[in-house]
């Protein structure tokens, strides 16, 4: 069994009563379609006034003779019926019966339908349930080498591809089989020569099929792979169309695209051309065998005079009806080798380990009451260049500690430790002398708020993004949130107030406007420590003297890690560690600093001298 079929049974267990309905009315449609076939003869019997004369009900002798026994029944009420009523009374009974079997035969189908749709849907959104459990938990890292657009063409795309292709297999091992099998049984009853010419059919029409369908996997891999390629650039282009369009780019983007797309249009095609070829082909395969039968068996009607003429006509309409299953179970076969293509890529992500996640022995952590200790940590993004080399830092509580340097000294990394965005390699983090490794992720996360450079919003209402900090807050919270981060003083000028929508990633804001909602998120949040990474660095002066006076007003009395680009914002900082590609250059007060007449004394020089 492929392994991904073997993965999906769990997802589809869940909902085993609609696959035993399922079957269950599969093996119905199969049996009432095959029994609707073998009616025709009596049909065929009435209407060329040569049928059977059976005058008394017979006697049932067990299954072993079942065929012979409603044979004759059906035979003893035609003949009653002609003889009493007329030939007519005969022919409505036999097309009667005909009609009952095929109503009963689509009822069973659409039942069986019925049921596979629970299971379709039903295992659909249990897919994205998961995936998307995974993709929120999976860490930040996972996200610098995969394409967002990609994971959501996995978490879109491929999932329903998986949805349509994979449960075809129910109609592959039920539903048409039994169709065929069924119609197999009644056509050796009819003629075992006859159907000797259908049994060596089968095996060279399957072979013939599965040469054409072989590469097909491989190509419905690279098609996914392209059209989460093409999500990706579209996802891209939407996020940067400032800088698109500022830079005049949008040509570079729209042949970027088009590339993608035709690459995607080669590809489909090549698919598609397969897809399409398995149902020709099989009724071709098909037709072929049955004007063999035709030549045969005409011969032993005409001329051997061995077959009845009504029989080989119903034979011939059995064998047709092996023809529609057929090709349904070649065209499946094609489309459960895309949906393999796809679970490969959807199982390629809920399989991945989580490596920052919690353990048994994970503790959890009720408050901060001492110190944050940075041991010996040596640390890199890509296992070659390290950003932080044996760094040590301690972090009393209640105090500010700002870390300052060049861009690509390591300062934003360790705002990325302590968050345990990513993990350290050497050394440890403590809180409180736990190592955060041992403590449960939500009971550290819990401890520490984070503002950031690039203020992180949410399409919805201002209350919603604040909310974040604190999902049951009221909105009197919410107002005394917005106060401490000098935001309420715009946002009550909003047409809605803090129900105001703000946009796709708050679009309708400035960049000081989004800052303070993100200000007022962490002081919502009230947590005992405050990770602030470069949080007015991308603001003008007056936004700037704003966000600064709300991050004062927030650190009052809290522990605070401050990463820090302009100077002027942490000279009432504890300590101030100046760092110098991932490791401490100094240490001390800005007074202190100063009057040692290093790198720091350079640094505000150097921003003096700007401004």
């Amino acid at each position: 069994m492929d392994e991904n079929l073997k993965k999906i049974l769990p997802y589809a267990l869940h909902y085993k009563k609609n696959i035993v309905w399922n079957i269950i009315f599969n093996v119905l449609y199969a049996l009432f379609g095959t029994v609707g076939m073998v009616f025709i003869f009596p049909v065929l019997k009435v209407l060329f006034g040569n049928s059977e004369k059976v005058t008394q009900l017979p006697t049932y002798n067990g299954l072993g003779s079942i065929d012979t026994y409603l044979n004759d029944t059906l035979f003893y009420y035609v003949t009653h019926y002609s003889e009493t009523y007329g030939a007519n009374y005969a022919l409505v009974l036999t097309v009667s019966l005909v009609i009952i079997t095929f109503l009963l035969k689509n009822l069973s189908g659409y039942l069986g339908l019925q049921h596979l749709m629970k299971l379709k849907t039903g295992v659909l959104r249990d897919f994205r349930r998961k995936m998307y459990a995974k993709i929120v938990e999976l860490p930040v890292a996972y996200y610098s080498e995969k394409r967002k657009g990609d994971v959501m063409a996995r978490m879109l795309g491929d999932v329903n591809e998986v949805q349509n292709s994979f449960f075809l297999v129910l109609e592959l091992i039920v539903k048409e089989p039994l169709t065929i099998i069924f119609s197999l049984i009644a056509m050796i009853k009819i003629s075992w020569e006859l159907t000797l010419f259908v049994f060596i059919f089968i095996p060279i029409a399957g072979f013939i099929i599965s040469k054409i369908g072989k590469s097909l996997k491989s190509q419905s891999t690279r098609a996914q792979q392209e059209n989460g390629h093409l999500i990706s650039i579209v996802e891209e282009t939407l996020s940067g169309l400032k800088v698109v369009k500022g830079y005049n780019a949008e040509g570079f983007f729209k042949r970027l695209f088009n590339q993608s797309i035709d690459r995607l249009y080669v590809l489909t095609n090549k698919i598609g051309k397969k897809n399409n070829l398995a149902s020709p082909m099989s009724e071709f395969l098909g037709i072929v065998t049955i004007a063999v039968l035709l030549i045969y068996g005409g011969n032993l009607v005409l001329v051997e005079k061995t077959l009845d003429g009504a029989l080989f006509l119903a034979y011939i309409t059995l064998a047709y009806n092996i023809l529609t299953p057929a090709k349904a179970i070649s065209k499946a076969t094609y489309q459960v080798k895309n949906g393999m293509a796809a679970a490969e890529r959807v199982f390629e992500i809920i399989d991945t380990p989580n490596v920052i996640r919690d353990t048994e022995k994970s503790i959890e952590i009720k408050g901060f009451n001492d110190k944050i200790s940075i041991q010996n940590v040596t640390f890199s993004y890509d296992g070659e260049r390290n950003v932080l080399k044996n760094f040590n830092l301690e972090i009393p509580k209640g105090k500010m500690v700002a870390l300052v340097g060049q861009s690509g000294s390591g300062k934003s990394t360790i705002a990325n430790l302590l968050m345990r965005f990513y993990d350290v390699e050497k050394g440890e983090i403590l809180i409180d002398q736990n190592n955060i490794k041992d403590l449960q992720l939500i009971s550290l996360r819990e401890q520490l708020g984070l503002v950031t450079q690039d203020s992180i919003m949410f399409n919805g209402s201002i209350a919603d993004n604040v909310r974040i900090g604190k999902l049951n807050a009221t909105d009197e919270e919410i107002v005394a949130a917005l106060k401490i981060a000098n935001a309420f003083e715009f946002v009550q000028n909003l047409p809605q107030g803090i129900n105001t929508n703000i946009g796709d990633a708050g679009g309708k804001l400035s960049g000081g406007q989004k800052q303070r909602i993100s200000i007022a998120r962490a002081v919502l949040k009230n947590p005992p420590i405050m990770v602030l990474d470069e949080a007015t660095s991308a603001l003008d002066t007056e936004s700037e003297r704003l966000v600064q006076d709300a991050l004062e007003k927030m650190m009052e009395n809290r522990t605070s890690v401050v990463i820090a680009h302009r100077l002027s914002t942490i000279q009432k900082a504890d300590m101030i560690v100046v760092m110098h590609r991932g490791e401490i250059a100094e240490q001390g007060t800005h007074d202190e600093l100063l009057a040692k007449n290093g790198t720091y004394s350079k640094l505000v020089s150097l921003q003096s001298f700007e401004n």
